[in-house]
């Protein structure tokens, strides 16, 4: 014969443990939706420029589009900028230390720009392109890198990987 006591405490186990799995698999629904994100340059332009100190900050812009029914949120964007196909160097937007409430929202059907600032430095081995940005010459843009995209369960790195002229 069972002992009721021992009975009582499997089934609480057993249903904890059917708790934990309907969490993980409730909150790993939502990752599909997560990847429908689109990340696109909404701009790239020159804050200032620091003649001396051979250094330039850029104004990099980007327009998420979020297509679902979710209210999300942006952790982190990092990337590599290339100006002609030589890279400029690693970019990085983050509000891990930021929370989750106070983060840029990219709410349901809706698109949100998130501004990041690019800190250019002249070097021998891209001086031509910092000589086209800066004096405004035509450029192509390419940015590859990695978005974070929250949810209140769950979250997804999701790569990117744009041209701007």
């Amino acid at each position: 014969m069972v002992n009721t006591g021992r009975l009582v405490i499997l089934a609480c186990f057993a249903g904890l443990g059917a708790m934990m799995l309907f969490f993980f698999v409730y909150a790993n629904s939502f990752q599909v939706d997560l990847n429908k994100v689109t990340v696109k340059i909404d701009s790239i332009k020159i804050l200032d420029e620091n003649k001396l100190d051979k250094r330039t900050h850029l104004d990099v812009r980007f327009n998420l589009q979020n297509p679902t029914s979710i209210v999300l949120t942006i952790a982190t964007i990092n990337y590599q900028l290339y100006a002609n196909g030589k890279v400029l160097g690693d970019g990085h937007f983050t509000t891990n230390d930021i929370p989750e409430a106070g983060r840029p929202a990219l709410f349901a059907n809706s698109n949100v720009t998130i501004p990041t600032t690019f800190d250019l430095v002249n070097s021998d081995e891209i001086a031509k392109e910092y000589s086209d940005i800066t004096t405004n010459q035509p450029v192509t843009y390419e940015i590859k890198g990695q978005v974070t995209i929250e949810s209140f369960l769950t979250s997804v790195i999701k790569d990117f990987d744009l041209t701007f002229s």
